[in-house]
């Protein structure tokens, strides 16, 4: 399945992060996401268990395999049937390995110049993080004046209360972690992502 990485993005405006090495977790995590209406999220691959729960779980959402940074990682990911890698760092391995497979790549960069070279090397999307320490919304807007052809996913710390803010700063979604994929039930996930969802759509 080919998908359009940025307009999927664009549609639905937040990337949830999941992060747990309990493969059960991972899948009921996905699960309530997709309950509450998002259909593709990031799964960071933290043991051979989260690879695992992706091939279990590929056919019921589009999944993007998160911290990948060696390209062993990124084999194994697409393997187990995730749609987009997306790493903390840009390397021109992965790249490579990303068109050789035609699977989306996302890029992590911090800075302008990292976020312009990632985009000289044809990488559709890139990840600004660590953002809050970056400096937030405000960031987001410094980087974009000179540069608005960037598609960008600020990420790292970001509230849920913040998002609208980045999407009318011109990001085209915005990474979020556990403000809304770690709560004591799976249902409060749901509840969650449909509220957020509605707020900002």
């Amino acid at each position: 399945m080919n998908i359009n990485l940025i307009e999927k993005l664009k549609e639905n405006k937040v990337l949830p992060i999941i992060r747990s090495g309990n493969k059960q977790d991972v899948i009921d995590t996905v699960r309530a996401l997709v309950d509450g209406g998002l259909d593709m999220m990031e799964v960071n691959v933290e043991n051979t268990d989260v690879f695992r729960a992706i091939e279990e779980i590929s056919s019921e959402a589009i999944i993007c395999a998160g911290g990948i940074i060696t390209s062993i990682q990124a084999k194994a990911a697409m393997d187990a049937g995730a749609k987009v890698i997306s790493s903390p760092i840009f390397q021109t391995n992965l790249l490579k390995i990303s068109k050789d497979k035609q699977v989306p790549f996302i890029a992590g960069t911090s800075t302008a110049n990292e976020a312009y070279n990632a985009w000289k090397c044809r990488i559709p999307v890139v990840k600004i993080y660590p953002i809050t320490a970056m400096g937030g919304v405000q960031y987001i807007e410094n980087l974009l004046r000179p540069m608005p052809f960037l598609n960008i996913i600020p990420q790292g710390n970001v509230q849920l209360n913040e998002i609208q803010s980045y999407i009318n700063a011109g990001a085209i979604a915005v990474g979020v972690g556990r403000q809304l994929t770690k709560s004591e039930s799976y249902s409060e996930i749901t509840k969650r992502t449909k509220l957020l969802l509605e707020q900002i759509r």
